[in-house]
This record gives structure tokens, sequence and C-alpha cells, in this order.
């Protein structure tokens, strides 16, 4: 019958079974050591025992930490060092060490590497077989585990970048200061963005093809790319993510809306608003409960490439999308849809008067609701006052006397 491995091979049978343990009395010594199995990893359990008559018997035992270490005292005298496993009958040991002497007042190391060639020597070729095996794996997933270390550290640098990509507006006025024109800091904003996006997408070609089935690390290389202008690249990069999500056992929500709503964007810069519409909407249904951030985004992108009608439907659908029809983040989707709307303005023949589109004045009036001091809050109120109408009763920036 063919026998199996464990890490602490090679048992040693007696023919007694041991007494318990006894509590070491003044004066003493102490011993300490680390153990170690076959494979050359940290054993985590088990005990280490003194023995005075050859590990038939016991006389100290000390348990094996979770950090893979025994220590205690015991009385001066030399004993043999006894390594058991937990499951290791009473009668048998893993590995011994004999003439280990424990002096008054000293403190004596002895650690139990099953690893040393002594102990494998003594192993039936079959043990070893299994050992090598073991071997094997074990370096197998310490390299795998080293891999996963350096992606997990990239990903935080990734993370950082992204960041320090969105803030750079700020970045950039508070280095050039406050007498900088809006052209050299719009310049100097753009440089900081092409230096983070640039490094993440070094990071993420390099890791992407160490590890080509971690969707994440596509999803934000896709991300880099966007944000570098890449978009044809981009493209591909968000439709192997999905490709890898829609085969993974364990699919990630928001790696999938991440990825749909980059293809959104890619779709909306080149034109192809059915298709953009498409993608922002399996966004927000795959990962519900980012549905308004989604939306918000597809309206913002709307309003950078001057899409009025199609920021207009972007924004109404984040507003229906939120269940609080008072959350504060959907100011800026009334905004979003007033600016779409305002364009449409016509003048009354009769009076010469400004006639804004229906929802145009009820939309400015919402984002003062929500944000009265918002950061589009002089703009709409200037606008309201043009078209002759009253801001109303709840907004309340400008009311008190000065």
């Amino acid at each position: 019958m063919k026998r199996t491995i464990p890490l602490w091979l090679g048992l040693l049978a007696f023919s007694l079974l041991p007494a318990l343990a006894q509590s070491p009395t003044a004066p003493t010594g102490t011993i300490h050591g680390h153990v170690t199995n076959p494979v050359g990893t940290t054993t985590t359990n088990g005990t280490v025992s003194l023995s005075n008559d050859d590990g038939h018997t016991d006389k100290y035992s000390f348990p094996v930490d979770a950090n893979g270490d025994y220590k205690g005292e015991a009385n001066p005298g030399t004993y043999m060092v006894v390594y058991r496993a937990p499951d290791t009958p009473k009668d048998k040991m893993v590995d011994s060490f004999p003439n280990v002497k424990i002096v008054v007042g000293q403190d004596i190391v002895q650690d139990v590497d099953m690893s040393r060639k002594e102990y494998i020597d003594k192993l039936d070729p079959e043990q070893k077989k299994q050992l090598e095996e073991l071997k094997a794996k074990n370096a197998t997933a310490m390299k795998a585990n080293e891999v996963i270390k350096g992606l997990n550290a990239d990903l935080k640098t990734v993370t950082q970048d992204i960041k320090d990509a969105d803030a750079a507006p700020v970045t950039a006025a508070q280095q050039l200061g406050a007498t900088a024109a809006k052209a050299d800091i719009d310049a100097k904003a753009a440089g900081i963005k092409t230096a983070k996006y640039t490094e993440i997408e070094t990071l993420m070609l390099r890791d992407s093809a160490a590890k080509p089935d971690a969707s994440v690390l596509w999803a934000q290389l896709g991300v880099a790319q966007v944000g570098l202008k890449k978009y044809d690249e981009a493209e591909a990069t968000y439709k192997k993510t999905l490709d890898l999500e829609n085969t993974s056992k364990k699919p990630n929500i928001a790696i999938q809306g991440l990825a749909q709503s980059g293809l959104g964007e890619i779709y909306a810069r080149n034109g192809k608003i059915p298709e953009a519409n498409a993608a922002y909407d399996a966004a927000a249904k795959v990962n519900s409960t980012q549905a308004v951030f989604y939306l918000t985004n597809e309206a913002k992108i709307f309003y950078q490439i001057h899409n009025a009608d199609a920021q207009i439907a972007a924004s109404d659908d984040a507003i229906k999308a939120d269940t609080d029809p008072n959350d504060p983040k959907l100011a800026i989707d009334y905004y979003l849809k007033a600016n779409g709307l305002v364009p449409k303005t016509t003048m009354d023949p009769k009076t010469q008067k400004l006639v804004a589109p229906p929802g145009c004045m009820e939309a400015y009036q919402k984002y003062l609701d929500l944000a009265p001091t918002g950061p589009y809050a002089s703009e709409v109120k200037d606008i309201l006052a043009s078209f002759g109408q009253k801001i109303g009763a709840s907004y309340k920036a400008d009311t008190k006397k000065k």
C-alpha cells in the first residue's frame, strides 16, 4: 500500500508510554528554538519536550507557537530534545536531538530543523519522492506569492496615481500660484495627468503579461489608455477585461462596471452615441449600487464633447436612478440637465422676453436647492435672474443682511 508523507516525516517508536511532564524547580536554565519542517518552511504547531530516558517519558514539554518557536525552563541536566506533531502518538516521536545540556542561569538554543541532511537521509525512497514533490509545489506557491505581492504593490501605486491625475488641476494651480494664467494651469495639469497615466500603463502592461488572467490588471490598463487618449487600445483592453470576467468563477461587479463605463466613454468620444448609451446602461445594471455614479459620468462626458441632447438624457437617467430625489450628489446632474437645455431658449416675439425650454429653470433651481454654495451657484443665480426667475425659498445663499 502506498504511504503518504506528512511534513514531519519518519516517526520513531518507543516501547513505553511517556509520563506527565513535570514543572521545573529552582535553580533552572532555559531553552528555546525554532521548528522547521522537511520542506524548509516553519512548523506552527506541536510540542517540543525534554526527556532524560531517551524519549520514553517527557520531563518537560513546551508548545510550538504560531511563529514556529518554543521556549521553556528546566532543571539542569542532559536531555534528549523531542519534537512531536499534534497527531503524533505518545509512544512515538517525529524528530529528536540527544545530549542537550541545560545549565543553570543559561539560555540554550536548540532548533528542530527537519530539512537537514541527516534527517532526510533516514527517509525511505517513497518518502523522499513525496518530499521532493512537496518542495516543488511549495517553491511554485512561494513564487506565485511573490508575484501577487508585487502586483498588489503596483495596484496600490495605480490607485494613488489615479487620485493624483484627478487632482491635477488643483495641484497645477497650487504649484503655479494665484497669478498663473488658465492656459498655463491647464498645460501643467495635462502634464501631470500624462505622467501619472503613463506610469499606470507601464506597470499594468508588465503586470498583465505576468498574470494575464487577472481582470483587475486589464481594467486599470484600460483606465490609463483612456487617460492617454489611446482609445482603440483601451477598447480592446476593456473587452479583454470583460472576457475574463465572463469566464471567471467569481466575477467582480466593480471591475465589470469599470470596464463597461470605460467602453461608454470611448464610444462617446468617438461619436458612437447608441453604443455609449448601451455601455453605460450595462455598467449601471451590473453594478447597480454605482448606477448614479456611472450615469453622471456619462452626462459629464457628453458635456465635454458638446452633445447637449445626450447630456440631457444621461442626466435624467442619473436623476431617475437615485432613490433619494434630494441627494446632494444629484446637484451636478440637475446642472448638466439645465446646461443642456438652456441653448434651446427662444424669444417670445410679442413680449421680447426669453422663454426657457420646459424643465430648464426647474433644473437650475433644483441645483441651487441641493448645492446652495456649489461651484456653479453664482452662475445659476445669474441665469435665473436673466430669465426673470425668482429664486426659490429653499435657496439660502446671500439672504442675510450685510
